[in-house]
């Protein structure tokens, strides 16, 4: 099973919207919970406790932290291709492969930090002041 999947993500096409999944999916987190936050917060005023908007950051993050963790295990099967090692400078469809694989899967880690630090203010103050 882990093998076919692996075998699954080597043989997915290369494309920039894979590229752009990761940072896609951060912002889309970002704007969910603070526009959630903000309205929230305004209708229930400062002094309401945070515990609703604590579980939609939660919903939200755990959706997005998979999805990330998806297009991330993807590009790192992918960059794992037979053949080659970096640096993958050459004029070839391998190694412009590989490029792209190891690009998305630096935005993948980079927007799994970004949304962890997205959701942490949710979880570290009691109301909305």
């Amino acid at each position: 099973m882990r093998r076919k999947l692996f075998d699954r993500a080597q043989q997915r096409a290369a494309t920039l919207w894979a590229l752009v999944a990761p940072p896609t999916v951060w912002a889309l987190h970002f704007l969910l919970c603070y526009v959630y936050a903000a309205v929230r917060c305004a209708k229930a005023g400062p002094l309401q406790p945070l515990d609703d908007v604590r579980i939609v950051v939660a919903v939200a993050t755990l959706v997005a932290l998979g999805l990330v963790a998806a297009t991330g295990y993807i590009a790192w099967a992918q960059e794992r291709l037979e053949g080659g090692t970096a640096p993958h400078d050459e004029s070839t469809r391998e190694d412009r492969h590989r490029f792209l694989a190891a690009a998305k899967l630096l935005l993948a880690a980079l927007s799994f930090v970004a949304i962890v630090y997205t959701a942490i203010p949710a979880f570290m103050f009691p109301d909305c002041r």
